[in-house]
């Protein structure tokens, strides 16, 4: 068992080690040049059209807010928190550097992504819309294996990694921590509440995902900017040592040495990534069902996800550890963040209870997104009619995931979450030119209109 797991890691740091981060960021800065620095410049008007209650047309099943808000649950997660830690700890400080620079790039993949899953989208038997990846690779790239591909390797980490186990495992850890819960009740109590909010679909699932996401992203990022502030002397320093570090092969405090510039960049790039899923072809399945007629309105809103994840959220964090120098002590992951709120708030009961509350809603809605993502999987390999079935499966899951410690399936888990990103990067570069020219089409337009305006 311990040479299969041994193996298993080999072949996990292989799939997340230099070729798929270049492959992954490459993609970014080709889209993030070939489109004009679309993600800087039209930030303001995504977040402007983010915010907008008209919606451009009754195509589709939720309002593009909603479509975010799904989106946005899948990403904002239990990475968001640990998965910084883990970064930090690893690379040192100036693994947040190359996490903000794997982000402002994986911002234009967003958008590539989301703008094709409107595009390529159709209607599936029960009248709700399908979209992703697996239609565009098998509609606009013509390839119907690397389309099964794709939806093998999602439905996969929907089932057995990111979807399930982990995410159940952080709610069960911190409500028996920090609340005093026995695992079995939480266990019993999660399952219901998943079962009750998926077995209602896109709307019931983007319903609870536009209320929960909204309020926990603002509660986690007034928490941290509460340490940041309290800490606010120290703020100049540590943001100097975030870009120092990016750049040093030590951080520049003596308590942390050794940390290699390559170091700080696979980490900090890979747990950005692994965060916001730019480039891994999840979000464009839930872009799909916005109410919209336009894939590039939609593929621009779609692109503030990355934004909100990793450029707000994950450095909130990324300070909060770096202010308080958790990162230098000896905790690592959930226990560091949780050290930083202690140490930064100066209160050892209501820091750890800041972090478990935290965790505890990200994982949730991270369980509520990819039961959508492994579903709309599921129509495409075998059909509406598979639908309840999986939703069956997928609930027993995260019921069994209480009294689970597979280790090696979450590896696997892992390693698969890494392989989705290859046909769907394929795809996308292959579509390129159909970006390129959607982009340019509806800014031209969009020009004539405020043009014509002007005059009238």
């Amino acid at each position: 068992m311990n040479d299969l797991q041994s193996i298993l890691n080999t072949v996990d740091n292989f799939v997340w080690g230099p070729p798929l981060l270049i492959l992954l960021v490459g993609t970014g800065i080709y889209f993030t040049f070939r489109l004009g620095l679309l993600q800087f410049r039209y930030l303001p008007t995504a977040l402007a059209m983010l915010f907008s209650k008209k919606e451009s047309s009754k195509q589709g099943d939720v309002s593009s807010f909603a479509a975010l808000c799904t989106a946005l649950s899948a990403t904002i997660g239990t990475g968001n928190i640990v998965g910084v830690a883990t970064a930090i700890k690893l690379g040192g400080p100036g693994a947040l550097f190359w996490m903000w620079l794997a982000a402002l790039f994986g911002m234009a993949t967003k958008y590539a992504e989301c703008l094709l899953a409107v595009k390529y989208r159709k209607v599936d038997a029960n009248g709700q819309m399908i979209g992703g990846p697996m239609y565009y690779l098998q509609d606009g790239v013509g390839s119907k294996f690397l389309a099964i591909l794709f939806a093998v390797f999602a439905l996969l980490v929907a089932c057995f990694g990111i979807g399930t186990f982990p995410q159940v495992n952080a709610i069960l850890d911190a409500s028996e921590i920090s609340f005093g819960l026995p695992r079995v009740l939480s266990a019993t109590m999660l399952t219901l509440l998943v079962a009750f909010v998926t077995l209602g679909g896109i709307k019931s699932i983007a319903k609870v995902a536009g209320k929960i996401v909204p309020a926990m992203a603002i509660f986690y990022v007034f928490a941290c900017l509460w340490v940041i502030i309290v800490n606010a002397d120290q703020l100049i320093a540590a943001i100097q040592l975030v870009l120092v570090s990016a750049f040093s092969s030590s951080a520049a405090t003596g308590g942390f040495l050794g940390a290699s510039i390559m170091l700080a960049i696979q980490s900090g790039i890979a747990r950005g990534v692994f965060s916001n899923e730019s480039g891994l072809g999840s979000a464009p399945m839930a872009a799909a069902a916005a109410k919209t007629d336009s894939c590039v309105r939609q593929g621009l809103i779609s692109m503030t996800g990355t934004f909100f994840d990793t450029i707000i959220i994950c450095t909130m964090t990324g300070l909060a550890l770096i202010l308080t120098d958790a990162w230098q002590s000896d905790l690592a992951g959930a226990a560091m963040t949780t050290h930083a709120f202690a140490v930064g708030l100066d209160a050892e009961t209501l820091g750890p209870l800041l972090v478990s509350t935290g965790l505890i809603f990200f994982a949730f809605t991270t369980i509520l997104g990819w039961n959508y993502y492994g579903e709309r999987c599921v129509v495409f390999l075998l059909g509406t009619k598979a639908v309840l079935p999986y939703k069956m499966i997928f609930v027993a899951l995260v019921a069994s995931g209480a009294f689970l410690q597979l280790d090696i399936i979450w590896i696997i888990a892992d390693i698969v979450n890494g392989l989705m990103a290859v046909p769907n990067l394929v795809g996308l570069l292959a579509l390129r030119h159909i970006v390129a020219e959607e982009t340019k089409l509806y800014f031209n337009q969009l020009a004539k209109s405020t043009k014509a305006q002007a005059i009238a």
